[in-house]
This record gives C-alpha cells, structure tokens and sequence, in this order.
C-alpha cells in the first residue's frame, strides 16, 4: 500500500525566495560523515552542515523548539529539496573531478545521467556475454557431448547465472548502489574481508578473460584469416601444435602491448568503438540463424572426405579420390602421394588407407536431414583419439604410423567435466550492467529488468544453437576444433549465411572489443579496491594520472594478463578465469541469502522477486560448478581468497559497512549467549572469564600495563576478557574524558595483543563504579567469573583511606557475587613479551578454593612467556598433620588431575609468639587509631605519625637491650635466623613461655585484641616459610585470606596482606569464587 504524506505549510515570517536561497547553500554532498561520538558513519550524499552556516540557520519562531538540533538534523524540506536534486556520478568521475581540483584545474559540471534499459544495461550484458566461446568452441562442445549432454551444460551454466542475477538485482535495488558494481555490493554486502577478497578474486577473473579473448582474437587472426602469418613454422605433425602454441604467444604480446596502449592513451576511443563491436556480435548471431534457415532449403556445399570411417583434413588435396581417369590413362591423386611413398600405382602405401576407401560427405547436410539422431550422445576420447563416423570399415594391424596421416584428431583430451570449465565463461558478463549503475537513469529499474532480459536472450541463443549445432552440421564437422576438414574454415562459419567471413570478421572484432573491455574494467576494479584502502600492499595502484586513470593498475593487469597468453591455450585458461567468475558469483548469492536470512532493517530490495531459497540453490550450483569444471583450479581460487581474507582480517580492517557477516556475527552472538544462559558451564569448561580493573592517572593513561601483559599471558586469546575503568564525576560531565580514556586503553590493549571489550563507566566515587562493573560488566552466558587487579602498593602513603577501603569492599563484593579475585603485586616488575628463562611458579596451597591455585600456573605455562617455568605445590602441615602421607596423596591427586609439578609439604609447628610479632600488631593498632581520629588536618597527621615511629624505634631499641640482659629466658629479635635459634634453644631446654610472660615484659601489649595478635603471627610466620621456600621464583600464587566481617579491622586486614607477601618480588593472590574449577574426570 502506497504511503500518504500531508504537507502542512508554517509561516516563519520569512520570505519564501530567502528561505529557499539560504535552504539550497545549507546542505552539502561529501562521502563521509562524522556522528558525535566520532566513529564514522555510513555516508549519506544527500545533507550535511557546513560550520560556517550553524548558528544563523533557523532563526524563525516556529522552529525554536528545534533549534538546538539543527545542527546534525535539518529540515525535511531542505532534506527533500536535495534528494530531488541528486545527481548519481558516474564511474570515476569524482575522483577525477578531486584529481582536477588537487591540480587547479577548473571544476566541470556532470551532466544527468540519461541511460535506460535497453542501452545502458541489456545491450551491454548481451555483448559481454555473447562472445569467443561461442564463435570458436560452441560447435566443437556439441559435438564432443552431444547434444542432450551440451544441453545440461548450457542449462546449468545459464541456470547458475539467472539465479545470480535475481540475487544480484536485490542486492542492486536495495538503496543507491554508487558504481563499482559486484564488487561494491559484495564488499557493503558481506564485508571488507569478503569483499576484498572476492573483489581480487573477480579482479583476476576479469583479468584472465582479457587474456582469453586476446588468445581467440589470435586464433582466429592465425587459422582462419592470414595462416601464413605464423612466425614459428613445421611440417612435422608431432611439433605443429607446439609451434602454434609459440606463434599465440608472440602474436598475443604483441596485441597485449597494442591494446594496452591504446586503453592508456585513452578510454574514449574503446568506448566509441563499443558501439562497432556490438553491432559486430549481432550481426554475427543473425548470420548464424539466417544460415540455419537456409539449410533447409538449400545446405551449403562444404564437403568432408573421409577415408573408411576416418575424417581427414582437407589441406594438401582438392579431390577426395585416390586415382582418377585423364586421357584414359588411371593417375593417382595429392590424397595418394599423402598415404604412399610415389605416385606410381605400384608404391607402397600405409595399409589403411589400401584396405579402405574414400568417401565424400556433406558436411552441413541441413536442419530436415536427420543427423541430429546422430549426434545426440556423447564421443569423449583421449588427446590423439581420431574424428571417425559411426560407418563400417577394415581395420589395419599396424596403427604406429596413424599419428603422421592427415587425419583429424583430438588436440586434447575430453571429459564433461572439462567441457563445463571451458563453456561456463561463455555466460559470464552478467555484471555488466551493475557495473555501469552510475550512468542510469533509474538504475534500480534497469538493472534487474536488463540483467535478467539478457540472460533470457542469451539463454535461448544457446540452447537454440545446441539443436540447430547438432541438427545441422555433420558430427565428424562438429568434432573437428579447427576446421581441418572443411579446408580450414571456422566451423560455425559455414553454417552462417551468406558466407563463413561474416563470423569470421564478426567474431575478430567482438574478441578484440572484449579484450579491450577487460583491460579498461580490470585496472579500475583493483583501483577502487585499492582506494578502499582494506588491502594495505595494493595502495600503490589507487594512483594513476592527474584525471584518476589507473596507470599503475594498468601495468598490473598487463603483467597478469601477459602470465594467461603465456598459457598460450584458450581451453587451458578458460577454466582458469571460470573459477574466479564462479567465487565472485557464490558470493553475490550468499550476500542475498543472508541480508534474506538474517532481515536486516535496512534490508528493503525494490526487486521483490527473489527468496533466500533461490539463492542458497545459486551458491550451491556455483559451488559444484567450481569443483566439477577443474577441482584443483577450485581449490588454488579458494586458497587465494582465504589467503587474501586472512590478510585483511590480520591486517585489522577498519572499514565498517554495515555487512551481513556483521549481522550474522551478532546472530550467532545472540543464539549462542541464549544457549550459554540456560545453564552454568561444567567444570570442565571453565576457564577464568576476565575483568581487568585498571587504574588510570591525570591523563587517563593505564598507570599498569603490565597487567593487560599478564592478562594476554593468562587467556592466550582465549575466553572472555573484559576491560574497565572508573572516572569519578557523572556521565554528562565526564563523556568526553571516558571516550578518551577508552581509546587510550584500547591503544594499551592492541600494544599488548589483548583480546577483548573495554567498558569505560563514570560514577559518582569510585567504590559504586567498581561495583556496577562487577554487576553489570559482560551479557548473559558471557560474564565474567573472575576480578583481576593490581596490589594497591602506596596504600600506606595515601592521605585517602577510600583508596584502600575500595580495595577492601571490592573483595567483598567479588566473594558475595561468587566471583574468583586475583590481585598481582608488583605487578610492574611482570614480563612483558620476553621468555623466561628455567624458573619456577610457586604455589601455596593453604586453604582448599575449588582448584583456581592449581589450574592458574597450568594456564600461564600455555604462554610462551611462561613455558620453561616448572610448577611446584607446596602445602602447609600443622601439628596433627601426617606430612608423608600429606605429600603422597597431594601426588596422587595431581597425577588424576594430569599435572606436572614437584610436591613438598612444610611443616608449620606451634610456636611461641615472637615480639617482632607483638610490636608490628602494635605499630598497626596505633597506626589504626590515629587514622580514625576525627578532623585530622594532613599536617597533623603527619605529625602523629611521625611520633609514633619515633615512639616505635626507641621501644625496638629497648627490646633489644633487655633481651641481651636476660638470655636465659627468651631472645628477642627482628631476624628470621636469630628467632628461630632462639626458639631451638628453649625447646631443647624444655623452658616454656605463657603468653603472660611476654605481658610481664611490655605493658602496652596487654591491651592488644588477641585476634589481631594471632592473624599478625599467621602472618609473619607464612611469610617467613615463603620467603625461605621460593625467594627466587619467578612467580608465587598464594591463597588470599577474606576480610573481616567488623569493618573496623579493615585496615588491620591490609597490614596482614602487606605482611603475608613482605620481601617477596611478583605474588598472585587467588581468591576462589565458591566453585569447583577443575576436575580429576574426563
């Protein structure tokens, strides 16, 4: 149903003429846009604000409302004022016109485009795909398959590009399709990836098929127009075929270098010759069809000889008898003096030829003479096999020396699959119309009508020329490539009406006018590939000569052309160019399939009469008609095209153009986050889904970028990786500073290869910030179940406790959300990208945390960084404990778990309560106590703490000394080494110490909670066990301890931390998150 629209005029007070004066200077046509957020979008050629027009537009009072939005939303009559003037460029021409402008030179005004179906679409893609196959090998296709056989080929072929044209006119019709055509609509339909991949793919399709039709040119130049032309000369019938292949050689550089030259000085010349090679093409069909009317009345006199049922070319003798009568005198023939060795009747002959006779045939007997019945099936046969008809004969013992007779013989071996390859770029040409988009008037209307009418007509032209082949010409003709056995000529040549010159000069011309097509088109495809700047090495080639002609890309395509005339073979290239043909057209029909399939929004095609079915049924035929035509030729095209896929994707395409392969990506997102959602994933498939919290300083820089190194070295790209960051202030505020600060991050990410999303949050402190990212950071099934973040190292020194008391609640927060935490200290000292050397990863296994300690060192080792590292476990022992056993069964369990690390349990007695313990609980309280004084100033603090530290060197002065005075009791000291041989010595002298005893020694510590004193004392002990044991690894993972439920010893739980990982280098603390991570189970 048509949609209705009402114009309500509003007067503003302004004049109309004025309105419409300033309405037609306000709107302007680039080819990119900028949105607010910076990221370009697509480009819209119909509106956009100049700056120096903001701010005196829309000054009317209606508008007022509006007004602030005028700026990146204009009115919709100045909007349709420029849709109704928009003018299509075409092909080049903008560029050109920058080129002009770049070089002073006066800018010219492009006229309308005036174009309509017939001329700029169907005639084009009717001469395009009428072309050499047809004039040079259509006949010998028949012959060789048959007709019912040829028949399927032409069906499948054509079949193939009908249902590409359907989907290459949805695709054309959805929106304004600039030129460029298939390259274009593949490249904004699948992606810069695909895009430039099939882009080069057809680019070197159209490339071959120069190299094609300049090799028919050629041919035709060399067997039917001027023979003695050859250069390269034999009677040797061994060596003709190779000398021949010499002479297409010499002869198709040197037209190489012609038609390159003539394509370099100027594009107007082929294009006003366009006109010559058409008509050349229509002439040539209607001489074909007039001549097969004529048979019926009256065949043309083209006879064949044939010697028994062998067919003989029809060269070096003009009567098809052995001996003929003169003055009554019996005399032998030139056929004689071929197959004997004299003219005298007596000479020995090659005992064929004495055994049979010759007999002369018609070789176009007429469409009413029943040979069709003949030559329904197929003659395939090896290179050599001679041409022979169905006819009795003798045959000879001795055939050694049929290869030197002057029979007609298979020049190469044939199959159907061979047959398919060598046809299919017969029909290929089906983009011409697309490509031309630029000059249409209404190229959403002509380009699905045209496209389709050509392929219609060219269809009938072929299946007709299949019957009319087969009904009309003797099947030994049909078989025979090049005419030998009907003197020489064009075999679809004598056929034609009124004489075998009209195809002869027709098919010349057409092949010369395609050749000069493809290496116009070629150069200017690989130069708005190259312009799209997705194939960095290809740059090179998006210049050319101040008014844009791709001369850098033309030297290309004459380098790459020049490697097919080389070839020498026209049926060896043109299964070459059909592959390429073949992907490009896969491609079109996949790009429709899945804009049909996944229902884009902007997915509206004008041309309603496609379905994903047809084009999915497309891809497939394309596909089979790849590998039937030449499999190996398949796979070295798809090679090229993932080669090249894999380069762009590597290369990191920046180009964002709304493709199916986006879509498709978001899809299968969606359906795989709704499966992930339905259930937690087992044990075996877990593996630690990252938030990286990082730190960020005045300039929104990463303060540890050693920690996206660790990252990168933990994940090894696999997994969920998720970036953030806090910026205090609100989001309005802050929005500028949070994209900066998210590019930045990015930059740090891509520096340290990792993988991942960055989430950049503004929030009014950083304690609610951090918590929404633990809340609300990943989607669905993708979330993270792990917290990584660096060791607030200057805690101590930090004038605001929130610092460390976000630290603290972030813990918590993690634990309440059952969520694993892993917080590196030191974090700037981790490797970067260098390998360390033999080392060890060290793990301390205290508190069982569902096996995070255990599958971190196993995960990192995966790392080239991490490789040579060895892990060892050890695990702490109390008194009850049996070690042995302890040790054996730690074996046992790491042997089911299939990891590879030594074992060693150590011994943590009970011991007394050092004093270096009792005086670092104390220092900690009162250091506690002092922070939580009320109204402190930073002066006054200052000044406590200073008081303190002096109060607390001159109590470690006096522990000293009276531990020297008193050694028979207990040896007070701050050395790991001295406590622990005081500690020998009681024990060895049986003297025990009460706690009370200790109280006698200090007042102050018998008002020190006993809590603090006990975790102060796991502490200090931990640390000293841990210090002896991996002092030199390179890593030690260690169990983190929670906080405490009172939120009073908040600061008294950092201290026991600072302590646990005192003297140590790179620490990892592991907090589990409340479930199992690794299993002993397959």
């Amino acid at each position: 149903m048509p949609t209705s629209f009402t114009v309500v005029p509003v007067d503003d007070g302004r004049k109309s003429a004025q309105e419409d004066t300033d309405d037609s200077n306000v709107l302007k046509e680039e080819d990119e846009e900028t949105e607010g957020d910076g990221n370009p979008r697509e480009s819209i050629p119909f509106f956009h604000n100049t700056e120096d027009e903001k701010g005196n537009l829309y000054d009317g009072k209606n508008m007022a409302l509006f007004e602030e939005e005028m700026d990146s939303n204009p009115m919709v009559s100045s909007l349709l004022s420029k849709l109704a003037n928009y003018t299509n460029l075409t092909q080049g021409v903008r560029e050109h016109e920058e080129a002009d402008e770049d070089e002073g030179a006066k800018k010219k005004k492009v006229k309308s485009p005036q174009m309509g179906t017939f001329i700029g679409v169907y005639l084009p893609c009717l001469q395009n795909i009428l072309g050499v196959i047809l004039f040079l090998r259509m006949t010998w296709i028949v012959g060789t398959a048959g007709i019912l056989e040829a028949f399927i080929i032409v069906s499948m072929c054509c079949t193939c590009t009908m249902l590409t044209a359907i989907s290459m006119s949805a695709i054309a019709t959805n929106g304004v399709v600039p030129a460029g055509g298939s390259y274009y609509m593949i490249s904004r339909s699948l992606g810069p990836e695909f895009g430039g991949a099939v882009g080069l793919c057809f680019y070197l399709g159209t490339t071959f098929a120069g190299a094609m039709y300049i090799l028919g040119t050629i041919e035709i130049l060399l067997t039917y127009i001027v023979p003695n032309a050859a250069i390269f000369k034999t009677d040797d019938k061994e060596l003709q075929a190779e000398a021949m292949l010499n002479n297409m050689r010499v002869y198709g550089t040197c037209c190489l270098a012609l038609m390159s030259l003539v394509v370099f000085v100027g594009v107007k010349y082929v294009n006003k010759l366009a006109l010559v090679f058409l008509a050349a093409v229509v002439l040539s069909i209607l001489a074909i069809y007039a001549g097969v009317i004529k048979t019926i009345f009256e065949p043309p006199v083209f006879p064949v000889c044939l010697l028994g049922n062998r067919t003989l070319q029809n060269h070096n003798f003009d009567k098809c008898l052995k001996t003929e009568i003169i003055n009554n005198v019996t005399m032998t023939t030139k056929l004689w003096s071929l197959f004997c060795k004299g003219p005298e009747l007596n000479a020995s002959c090659n005992e064929y030829f004495s055994i049979n006779n010759v007999t002369e045939i018609q070789g176009i007997p007429g469409l009413t003479s029943g040979v069709i019945s003949e030559n329904m099936w197929s003659s395939y046969g090896p290179a050599g096999m001679l041409v022979e008809k169905s006819v009795a004969s003798e045959e000879s013992i001795d055939t050694s020396q049929d290869v030197l007779m002057p029979y007609v013989v298979n020049d190469i071996t044939t199959f159907f699959t061979l047959l398919v390859g060598i046809y299919f770029p017969s029909v290929t040409g089906i983009m011409a119309g697309s490509n031309r988009s630029g000059d249409l008037r209404d190229a959403q209307r002509s380009i699905p009508i045209g496209t389709i009418l050509a392929i219609a007509t060219t269809t009938i032209i072929y299946l007709s020329c299949v019957v009319f082949f087969g009904a009309c010409i003797e099947g030994v003709v049909l078989r025979d490539k090049f005419g030998d056995s009907v003197k020489g000529n064009l075999v679809i040549g004598t056929l034609s009406w009124p004489s075998p010159w009209v195809i002869v000069i027709g098919s010349f011309f057409s092949c010369c006018g395609a050749g000069l097509q493809s290496l116009t088109g070629a150069p200017r495809l690989l130069q708005a590939i190259a312009r799209d700047g997705i194939v960095p090495f290809l740059e090179v080639f998006g210049h050319g000569k101040a008014n844009g002609e791709p001369t850098w890309a033309l030297l290309l395509t004459a380098f790459i052309c020049e490697s097919g005339i080389l070839i020498a073979s026209l049926d060896a290239v043109a299964p070459i160019l059909s592959m390429f043909f073949l992907m490009c057209y896969l491609f079109v029909n996949l790009a429709c399939a899945l804009q049909t399939l996944l229902k884009t929004p902007n997915w509206r095609p004008r041309f309603k009469y496609y379905h994903w079915t047809l084009s999915f049924l497309g891809m497939s035929l394309c596909l089979a008609l790849m590998f039937i035509s030449s499999w190996h030729y398949a796979l070295v095209a798809m090679l090229i095209a993932g080669c090249i896929y894999k380069y762009i994707e590597y290369r990191g395409a920046e180009k964002e153009w709304g493709d199916g392969i986006r879509g498709l990506s978001l899809n299968a997102a969606r359906y795989a986050l709704i499966r992930l959602e339905e259930s937690p994933p087992h044990t075996k498939n877990w593996r630690p889904q990252l938030l990286v919290l990082l730190n960020l300083d005045s300039e929104f820089t990463v303060k540890h970028p050693r920690l996206l190194s660790f990252t990168t070295q933990l994940k090894a790209g696999k997994g969920l990786t998720i970036v953030g960051s806090v910026l205090e202030g609100t989001f309005l505020t802050k929005e500028a500073e949070a994209k900066r600060a998210e590019q930045n991050i990015k930059s740090v990410m891509a520096a340290e290869k990792t993988k991942g999303f960055c989430h950049v949050v503004a929030s009014s402190n950083l304690r609610d910030g951090i918590s929404h990212l633990i809340q609300s950071a990943g989607l669905g099934g993708m979330k993270h179940n792990c917290v990584l973040m660096a060791w607030p190292g200057s805690w101590r020194q930090s004038n605001d406790p929130q610092s460390w008391k976000s630290f603290i609640e972030t813990i918590r927060e993690t634990t309440a959300a059952h969520q694993a935490l892993l917080v590196a200290k030191n974090v700037d000292s981790f490797p970067h990208q260098e390998r360390l050397t033999e080392g060890t990863i060290d793990v301390w296994w205290i508190v069982h945390d569902g096996g995070m300690l255990m599958l971190l060192p196993f995960l990192l080792r995966q790392h080239k960084v991490w490789r040579k590292c060895k892990m060892r476990i050890f695990t702490v022992a109390q008194m009850d404990d049996n070690s042995i056993q302890m040790k054996k069964d730690l074996q046992m369990f790491l042997y089911h778990l299939r990891l590879n690390a030594e074992v060693e349990v150590v011994e943590m007695h009970e011991s007394d309560i050092s004093a270096f313990t009792y005086e670092k609980t104390l220092v900690m309280e009162q250091r506690s106590q002092m922070l939580k004084q009320m109204q402190l100033s930073r002066t006054e603090r200052e000044r406590e703490a200073q008081l303190i530290h002096d109060r607390n060197t001159a109590s470690h002065s006096a522990i000293n000394d009276k531990a020297d005075a008193t050694p028979d009791r207990v040896h007070m000291t701050w050395t790991r080494e001295k406590f622990l041989t005081e500690r020998n010595r009681n024990r060895e002298a049986n003297a025990s110490m009460t706690v009370r005893d200790l109280f006698n020694m200090k007042p102050e510590w018998e008002n020190l909670k006993q809590s603090n004193v006990r975790c102060m004392h796991t502490a200090v002990k931990l640390n000293e066990v841990v210090r002896c044991k991996s002092q030199d690894a390179h890593l030690v993972l260690l169990n983190m301890p929670g906080p405490p439920k009172n939120r009073d010893g908040d600061e008294n739980y950092m201290e026991f931390l600072e302590v646990m990982m005192e003297g140590l280098n790179r620490v990892l603390l592991v907090r589990g998150g409340g479930r199992e991570v690794i299993t002993i189970y397959s």
